[in-house]
């Protein structure tokens, strides 16, 4: 990739093909500090009221920057670096991280332990992209006092609050609103399908963990489904074309959203799973296309059911887990309230505070 010039117009090079770059674009860019604030990287000028008719009268590339006069008086000097990644969607730092496929076999996870000043390590950002890899990540040794979860959190981003609260109390209780306040056995699962938009990372962190069941599960949706694609096509397909109702409801409140099981993106690649089948109601279909739907449902359930697929542990206090709510289903094992107190506590953020985090963190430590 690179920039190149041919008279006075700016061309980029992919290796494939060769475009040029529209005048206006690059005077959109000009970072002089009577351009842009140095604090906030904000534009000190508003683009949208100037008009689009901008050429470029002379521009030249010397010691990795591309020096630019425009018609309108502006000179500038754009870094080519800068112009570059633009190109090549580098900043896209999530998408740029790969998935790391996993099953019960998954060994070797690097440890994390909290300590003081951590938000801003270079660990921090190890942290961040093992996450992204696995969906998933636990820390250790993180302070259990005055609702530490929340500070947690906040130091990553910022806590996305539900009807839950700002974060909420996982024990069981009378009258609960929802079963995760039981001691029932938990399916593996994904929370809140029925929100527009779902939050993206759960946050749990164990207080008390003193019964001898309440072991944590965690699956990878990632995995699972990208194995029913390769091979059960057919159910593959119709899971990810078929939206359902997710519903929740208690004396407060009545939400609902429709989604597939297996949501993809514009390039229907994998992006999200949605699975909570004590809150799904399928649409009514054609005989024959809701036979086929029962049945790569069940089979999905099956998959996200096996040992084969589960991780099974148990969390100890202090140990915080955080989550990809869109691609890892979690859930737990019975247990006896009688042999102890099991107590965790539990809040979402979204992606944009982790997708932040580390691109400040790769800022800082010029990663």
């Amino acid at each position: 990739m690179k920039i190149e010039l041919n008279e006075n117009k700016v061309f980029f090079n992919n290796g494939k093909s060769i475009q040029e770059i529209h005048p206006f674009w690059l005077r959109e860019r000009v970072d002089g500090e009577e351009f842009l604030d140095k604090g906030t990287q904000q534009r000190l000028f508003d683009p949208s009221t100037m008009d689009g008719k901008i050429v470029i009268k002379n521009a030249q590339i010397k010691n990795g920057f591309l020096e630019v006069n425009f018609n309108d008086g502006v000179n500038s000097k754009i870094e080519i670096n800068k112009l570059e990644s633009e190109f090549s969607n580098k900043d896209d730092i999530s998408k740029s991280i790969k998935k790391i496929k996993w099953d019960s076999t998954l060994k070797n996870v690097k440890n994390f332990s909290f300590k003081d000043g951590f938000f801003e390590t270079k660990e921090m950002y190890e942290l961040l992209v093992s996450f992204y890899e696995y969906g998933f990540v636990i820390i250790k040794n993180v302070p259990t006092e005055n609702d530490f979860i929340v500070k947690f959190a906040n130091s990553i981003g910022s806590v996305r609050r539900t009807n839950f609260g700002e974060h909420f109390n996982v024990r069981s209780k009378l009258n609960p609103n929802d079963l995760a306040y039981t001691t029932l056995h938990l399916s593996p699962h994904t929370d809140n399908p029925y929100r527009n938009p779902v939050p993206c990372i759960q946050l749990l962190h164990c207080i008390k963990n003193e019964v001898k069941g309440g072991l944590s599960t965690i699956v990878d949706g990632y995995t699972v489904t990208e194995n029913l694609k390769k091979k059960n096509p057919e159910y593959y397909k119709i899971l990810s074309e078929v939206k359902v109702r997710f519903k929740f409801i208690d004396k407060n409140v009545v939400l609902e959203d429709w989604s597939e099981l297996i949501h993809l993106d514009e390039n229907k690649k994998f992006k999200q799973v949605r699975f909570s089948p004590r809150l799904d109601y399928v649409p009514m279909l054609e005989k024959n296309k809701l036979d086929l739907y029962y049945e790569a449902r069940k089979k999905l359930s099956d998959l996200y059911n096996s040992k084969k697929n589960r991780v099974e542990f148990k969390l100890s206090p202090k140990d915080l887990i955080m989550m990809d709510n869109y691609r890892i289903l979690h859930g737990r094992t019975k247990f006896d309230p009688s042999e102890g107190k099991r107590f965790l506590q539990g809040c979402y953020i979204d992606f944009d505070s982790t997708e932040g985090k580390l691109r400040h963190l790769k800022r800082k430590f010029k990663i």
